[in-house]
């Protein structure tokens, strides 16, 4: 499996990605050559995969041989309507990530080597897309990732394991334990979540106000 690269940029500005290994980093889109093209994306990724088709000079045979599957993000921004209009060979609308991944999971198992990947959007939707697309065995090398849009955070509890979606606030308390969570930057890719720490665990009661950190 190609070896993943050194980080080069990320737009999400509380996180000094250098300095923390796991933490998912991002570029802009990029079109490439390649024999199918999938295309995941949610919210805001729309124009991120609307931009990345602007930059190619081969937009038609992209389009030609595109597979795109979207989904509203998790603020609701639907941009459903203009991802369609592009005129993909095949266009998939999901009401939510859960309910468009088993259609990426589908596209993998008849997917080969060759395929360009392109995951924009929410970093929870990247996150998952990217978990599935690897577990197949696909190298990194053939997977762009552009985060666009909401910064809302996948979650997973280290004490009971549990997962809460489109975390805003830090600290925030664990939907299926109740813990009071901190809400750190390492991030697991096999999950798809960063980690939730609980933050009282030594002085129980004594939790700082939340802040919101994630929108």
């Amino acid at each position: 499996m190609t070896k993943e690269p050194e980080p080069v940029k990320t737009n999400l500005t509380p996180v000094d990605a250098k300095s923390i290994r796991s933490r998912p980093v991002y570029a802009p889109l990029e079109p490439r050559p390649g024999k199918l093209h999938v295309i995941v994306a949610d919210g805001e990724g729309a124009d991120a995969v609307i931009d990345m088709l602007k930059k190619a000079n081969d937009r038609s045979l992209i389009l030609a041989a595109g597979h795109v599957m979207y989904c509203p993000g998790p603020t609701g921004v639907d941009h459903a309507a203009a991802l369609e209009g592009l005129g993909a060979a095949q266009f998939f609308r999901a009401p939510t990530i859960p309910a468009l991944l088993p259609r990426l999971q589908r596209v993998l198992s008849d997917t080969h080597m060759g395929t360009q990947f392109y995951l924009a959007g929410s970093e929870g939707l990247i996150g998952q897309a990217e978990r599935d697309i690897m577990a197949t065995g696909f190298p990194f090398a053939a997977i762009q990732k552009e985060h666009r849009g909401s910064t809302l955070r996948r979650v997973q509890c280290v004490h009971c394991k549990g997962i809460t979606e489109n975390v805003a606030t830090d600290p925030f308390k664990c939907s299926h334990c109740g813990l009071n969570l901190f809400v750190r930057d390492h991030y697991s890719r096999r999950l798809a979540a960063f980690q939730g720490v609980n933050i009282d665990a030594e002085d129980p009661g004594q939790v700082p106000e939340s802040v919101v950190r994630f929108k």
